[in-house]
């Protein structure tokens, strides 16, 4: 029997050896960006590439989703290896689609070359046969919460019923055979090659439309109700809160406007605003939320309009696994140096949001960072520069994560499944989750 040393380098040469074609899938993604949902072509592409590796799949998971295995020889834990398929729109990206703005301006494009590339190395010669236990492979839609209308849309007519990939996945029962997973994402971390750690916010995701009556904006606008000022009311009253929030809660209050009228010659009589509500604890959300609710209400009344306020449950603070961390850690030092290799606090915050943060409080999960990229994730100048670290590196380190954790009899695996305890059932979620769904029409007093 091989040791964990000699597994890990032969499903590191192999990776190194195919590390030009691991790439090209990431860049080729790069090129052909779709937003939650919507990422048909994308996820054509990656079965695809399954397909060549001979890895049987399933497509067509909460839309676009994918997931196929890799067999040990004996019975053990399940690990998922997962990497998202969706972008975020950001106009004048230098790879954005023309037509949709969407851009891979977050690194979602890399997540599938390092998912593959972990698929190529555990493939090599002499591994699975040494393993006990599978490997989940999970290319996931609709990371990036964007589109509310679309999704609410697709929800509305039971296509969907959880509006982002992974809580649709879970509502599926696609997690039931899963016992841990994992991902890296890229981001841009100045020297450092991994950071790992820390946590995000949770969200509740808001859908407003505020409806007032046309009229002529010139000749009669006494005539109408102006959904648009009822909407700047509620919006300055909503920036009116900031000083109720406790730094250490990192609320975050933000959203878009996405119709504010249709001409400019009539009163708006609907206008529709998407918003999010984030926090770094579901107490702290609720509270924050219900403020909104309260400004979104006031906006309406002072103008004598309605406002309809659907109140979409969003994601959990992330719970990074500590020894799944410690494990990680380990395996990217040895490929990359111990001094690249950053820690996080527990209470690190880094503001954003994760679907990943729903299955952390179900099963042990890492959500660790690699840093090959310049720019603000989601920003215009967002580009990842080293392919190496985007795509090869954490692909090595993820793998040897998975041998250490399935080998010898899946000793690591257990390990650390004995020590977890959930924090939710996947029942308990999903309740939950369908509690948080609210819809109100508020017509004033």
């Amino acid at each position: 029997m091989m040791t964990h040393q000699e597994l890990k380098e032969i499903a590191w040469n192999e990776i190194d050896r195919k590390s030009d074609y691991l790439i090209d899938i990431a860049k080729r993604i790069l090129k052909i960006p779709e937003t939650g949902f919507m990422e048909f072509k994308t996820s054509e592409y990656v079965s695809n590439k399954l397909s060549e590796l001979k890895i049987q799949h399933r497509q067509g998971i909460a839309l676009t989703g994918i997931k196929g295995y890799l067999e040990g020889m004996s019975p053990g834990p399940t690990i998922a290896v997962m990497g998202e398929l969706d972008s975020v729109r950001v106009k004048g990206h230098e790879y954005a689609d023309p037509s949709t703005s969407a851009a891979h301006a977050c690194g979602h494009h890399c997540q599938i070359g390092m998912m593959i590339g972990v698929a190529v190395g555990l493939k090599a010669s002499g591994i699975l046969e040494n393993l006990s236990g599978r490997i989940a492979f999970m290319a996931l839609p609709a990371e990036e919460f964007i589109d509310v209308e679309y999704r609410y849309e697709l929800h509305k007519n039971n296509q969907i019923e959880f509006m982002s990939g992974k809580q649709e996945f879970l509502r599926l029962g696609e997690f039931a055979d899963i016992d841990m997973a994992m991902m890296t994402h890229t981001s841009h971390v100045g020297n450092t090659k991994f950071l790992l750690g820390g946590t995000t916010n949770g969200h509740f995701v808001k859908y407003i439309r505020f409806l007032g009556k046309a009229a002529h904006a010139g000749g009669a606008p006494h005539n109408g109700v102006n959904a648009l000022q009822a909407a700047i009311v509620a919006l300055n009253a909503l920036n009116t809160q900031r000083e109720t929030f406790q730094n250490e809660e990192t609320v975050r209050l933000h959203g878009i406007m996405t119709s504010g009228g249709v001409s400019v010659s009539s009163i708006p009589s609907e206008v529709k605003y998407e918003g999010r509500v984030r926090g770094g604890s579901m107490e702290a959300i609720e509270d924050a939320n219900e403020k909104m609710d309260r400004c979104l209400r006031a906006g309406a009344l002072a103008i004598g309009a309605k406002v309809e306020i659907i109140t979409i449950p969003g994601y959990l603070p992330l719970i990074n696994n500590q020894e799944l961390s410690d494990m990680f850690s380990s395996n990217a030092g040895t490929i990359v140096g111990t001094d690249a290799v950053r820690i996080s606090a527990d209470n690190v915050n880094r503001g954003g949001s994760t679907d990943l943060g729903d299955l952390s409080h179900i099963m042990p999960v890492i959500h660790p960072y690699t840093g090959c990229a310049t720019g603000s994730g989601h920003g215009i100048d967002y580009l990842v520069q080293d392919y190496v670290q985007g795509v090869i590196n954490p692909a090595k380190a993820m793998a040897a994560t998975v041998i250490d954790l399935l080998s010898d009899h899946s000793q690591g695996a257990f390990g650390i499944l004995d020590k977890f305890v959930p924090r939710l059932s996947t029942d308990d979620y999903i309740a939950s989750q369908r509690a948080r769904f609210h819809e109100e029409l508020y017509e004033g007093i």
